[in-house]
């Protein structure tokens, strides 16, 4: 007999991935992130018993529709709830929570659309819940439904029985009719905010045990559009490409978009005026994959925040954190605003055109360079540019022979006018009227010094007129610049005192919204519109840098300091040894701050223990 040899393969035993939408899914009202007009209408209906027989739940993709439908029928039929949230401990909630729950029906519109399947649903209703007291009907993509089928639906949706519960889901409310509309309470979900979105991926990167910084979470809120499920896709993404560390820039790569970096760069060029590098820094984003007018969108919304952060005011209207809000505050506060009001015009007008263009890069390309013109403030009509005025043709003419003349010659044997003769035009009219025969008389005089120009000549004649006059403007040196041509941030004269003024409540603000730092805040100094103090520790210098932001804006409004505030944040270490630490070195450290304790232990008879 033949032996047969046998091997047995080991595979090596995975555990199942759980995506992040699926596994951080909120289970209860509290936990719903962004939505929290609808979770508090929603318990206050079941607290108070006040449950209609419709609801239509409509907004955006991923904002929490059907999970917002789930949580409340998990709810109204808890056994024991907790107020309006589920115990998830009853029968009726393991059973929801298993998957096996007989009076929770989910029905897919798209896929279920037709008359029949409605009527299979209306049967279903007819059905008495088995356990709890109400059987609920979650219809997603409620618009999917034919009109057919949404008018063998009115007369069921209109008078249910008393045990049946609609919950309609869409992301679409203006295609359904309005009979339907009528018939249901309606509740509209919002996108969700960066802020919160953001606060939502630290929470899970907490969790599960990925160092993130901030900008990378701000780019995945903002490109997720207001949709949390679409966010929890590109976090996973994220973590894919980059493992357990998501680095900014790594993270833009990923997803495909354009960092801040791009942006922050391209405002700079084009403030400077410097169309030349602009233009190149434009042909490495094409060079990228992404098209002009990807750049073109993208650098609209970010002049737009730039505009937006001028002002504490409107400087909630920005969807950024933390380092990203103080680095649009900084570019905002060099930036002035007829600049971003020009720029942010030409580029929506071209964002118009460049769809029917045949050529999109050069028209983004002539777009970048106007806006570079404006960075220059040197705007130059175009009758300017092609039409030149007699007088100043004649001095470009004679411009060129004005090295010709002897520069000891001396004025025509004419009387001198009483009022000074025009620059430039003068020589060169002398030149022209000029006799051999006085020129001869001119040898034997003594010739004066020759008067210095107070300007070039060529730099007059043609200001203005011809390409070598803009060039030649354009390498005029830094020192000969106009003040108006420096762009600097708005200051508040009068921030100092202002400050000064309200130093009480500044700190009355601190010690009630950010207890944490007012030992610090206590020694505040104020020199112009800088605030400066000293805090003991880099984590404490850290924290407080993290909330820079909302500081200023809180001191700006208090104080009403109208322009840039800067907050200078130092650490000394020796301000730890001053925080007393034994019970007999805080007393006397109390004692100091207020000399009547002394008396109050006497009069209460009281011990230090």
């Amino acid at each position: 007999m033949g032996l047969r040899s046998a091997c047995t393969i080991f595979v090596p035993h995975m555990s199942e991935f759980i995506v992040s939408a699926r596994k951080y899914r909120p289970a209860t009202f509290q936990s719903v992130v962004g939505q929290k007009h609808i979770t508090s209408t929603l318990k206050n209906a079941i607290e108070r018993g006040q449950l209609a027989h419709a609801y239509l739940f409509c907004g955006p993709r991923g904002v929490g529709k059907t999970t917002c439908a789930r949580i409340f029928a998990k709810a109204i039929n808890c056994l024991s709830p907790h107020g309006a949230e589920a115990c998830n401990e009853c029968e009726s909630c393991r059973s929801f929570g298993e998957g096996r729950s007989l009076n929770i029906h989910e029905l897919d519109a798209a896929s279920n659309n037709s008359v029949e399947d409605i009527r299979t649903l209306i049967e279903q209703v007819r059905i008495i819940p088995q356990v709890g007291r109400y059987s609920v009907f979650i219809i997603d993509e409620v618009h999917m439904l034919s009109a057919a089928a949404f008018n063998a639906f009115l007369k069921t949706l209109e008078e249910p029985p008393q045990h049946a519960i609609f919950i309609l889901a869409t992301t679409e409310k203006h295609k359904i009719i309005p009979t339907i509309l009528s018939r249901c309470q309606i509740y509209d979900f919002n996108r969700i905010r960066v802020e919160d979105s953001v606060e939502y991926l630290k929470y899970i990167a907490s969790e599960e045990g990925i160092t993130a910084d901030e900008e990378s979470l701000n780019l995945i809120a903002q490109k997720a559009d207001g949709g949390m499920r679409d966010a929890l896709s590109m976090f996973d993404k994220a973590v894919s490409f980059c493992g357990t560390t998501l680095d900014y820039h790594s993270v833009a790569q990923t997803l495909n978009v354009l960092d801040y970096d791009t942006y922050f760069r391209m405002t700079e060029l084009l403030t400077a005026g410097n169309y030349t590098e602009a233009l190149v820094a434009f042909d490495e984003v094409l060079s990228k994959g992404f098209s002009g007018q990807t750049f073109m969108a993208g650098l609209n919304r970010h002049l737009r925040d730039l505009l937006m952060a001028r002002q504490p005011d409107t400087l909630k209207l920005i969807e950024m954190t933390g380092t990203l809000m103080e680095r649009y505050r900084k570019q905002a506060a060099s930036t002035e605003a007829e600049f971003l009001f020009g720029a942010i015009s030409i580029l929506t007008e071209l964002d118009g055109k460049i769809r029917q263009a045949s050529n999109g890069r050069l028209l983004v390309e002539l777009g970048l360079m106007k806006i570079a013109r404006l960075g220059q403030k040197k705007k130059i009509d175009d009758e300017e540019l092609y039409e030149l005025p007699a007088l100043e043709q004649r001095t470009v003419r004679t411009a060129p022979t004005a090295p010709q003349v002897t520069p000891a010659a001396p004025q025509p044997t004419v009387a001198p006018p009483t009022t000074e003769p025009q620059p430039r035009i003068e020589p060169a009219q002398a030149t022209t009227a000029t006799t051999p025969a006085t020129e001869a008389a001119a040898q034997h005089t003594e010739a004066p010094a020759p008067q210095p120009e107070p300007r070039p000549v060529h730099r007059t004649a043609t200001i203005g007129l011809s390409l070598s006059a803009l060039l030649a403007e354009e390498e005029r040196p830094k020192e000969e610049q106009t003040a108006e041509e420096s762009i600097g941030p708005v200051i508040d004269p009068q921030a100092e005192e202002k400050l000064r003024n309200n130093r009480a409540a500044i700190l009355a603000m601190v010690r009630t919204e950010r207890p944490r730092f007012y030992p610090s805040f206590e020694r505040l100094e104020v020199a112009g519109n800088e605030l400066q103090i000293s805090v003991p520790s880099r984590e404490l210098h850290d924290e407080i840098q993290r909330n820079r932001t909302a500081l200023l804006m809180q001191i700006a409004r208090i104080a009403k300091v109208e322009g840039l505030i800067e907050l200078k944040v130092d650490i000394n270490e020796e301000l730890r040894a001053e925080k007393p630490i034994k019970l007999e070195d805080r007393l006397r450290h109390l004692t100091e701050k207020n000399p009547k304790l002394v008396a109050l232990r006497k009069a209460l008879d009281m011990e230090v223990e």
